[in-house]
């Protein structure tokens, strides 16, 4: 048990030295001998967990996924709002996750699928609102597909502004107002009234985030 600690932790250095340095210097000019002067580990201990540097940038990329499912809500469009205010506060304050859209966005990263963020987020917003459909959350034109592909590029258009503007620091306002206006236009009155898209909410959920974060961070400590 301790073993295996000790091993997600040393992975999660090197995803944290390696999004560093790919935020400094482009995927494209990062050596692993660089990523590996960051962490402070050996060569096999990177090698362990990652066969490139390509891999590292997949690992990395990665952190804009969550580990663990959003919650169910009752509403199933409110499980849409949840993530969306999720992924902003994680956006503010957990610079893997910042890396990781950064890397996204790098033209330099040949050879990395940097469309594998992007996708799996699209999905799991087209599978929230096929079902959102089906239980007549949303209004009868409405295309979860394209609606999916419609919120994703909205929402990296807002945290893309934001960041220029105020490195993030309004993104969660930005995130509200995005989704104070896109609801209206995909779901039905019914459902507008009991959808909470209030900044009290995303203030709720970052907090109840923080707190299981740190919990697990707490029970990786006690098991080395």
């Amino acid at each position: 048990m301790a073993q295996q600690a000790r091993a997600i932790r040393t992975r999660q250095l090197i995803l944290q030295s390696a999004a560093s340095v790919f935020a400094e210097r482009g995927y494209e000019r990062t050596t692993i001998g660089e990523i590996l002067a960051r962490a402070g580990v050996t060569k096999g201990a990177l090698y362990f967990h990652f066969a490139s540097k390509e891999e590292v940038a997949l690992g990395v990329l990665g952190a804009q996924m969550f580990d663990d499912p959003i919650p169910p809500q009752t509403l199933k469009v409110q499980e849409l709002v949840d993530q969306g205010f999720l992924l902003a506060h994680r956006l503010q304050h957990d610079a893997l996750v910042r890396a990781s859209v950064a890397l996204a966005l790098d033209p330099g990263a040949t050879g990395v699928n940097r469309a594998a963020p992007f996708r799996v987020w699209i999905d799991s917003i087209a599978e929230a609102l096929t079902v959102a459909k089906e239980r007549g959350e949303l209004l009868p034109h409405v295309n979860p597909q394209d609606s999916a592909e419609l919120f994703s590029a909205a929402f990296s258009g807002v945290q893309a502004t934001s960041a220029v503007l105020c490195d993030r620091a309004d993104l969660m306002h930005r995130v509200a107002v995005l989704v104070h206006h896109v609801m209206p236009s995909i779901c039905t009155p019914g459902v507008l009234i009991s959808l909470d898209v209030s900044m009290e909410r995303a203030e709720l959920l970052a907090a109840e985030y923080e707190a299981a974060r740190r919990r697990s961070e707490e029970n990786l400590t006690d098991s080395e």
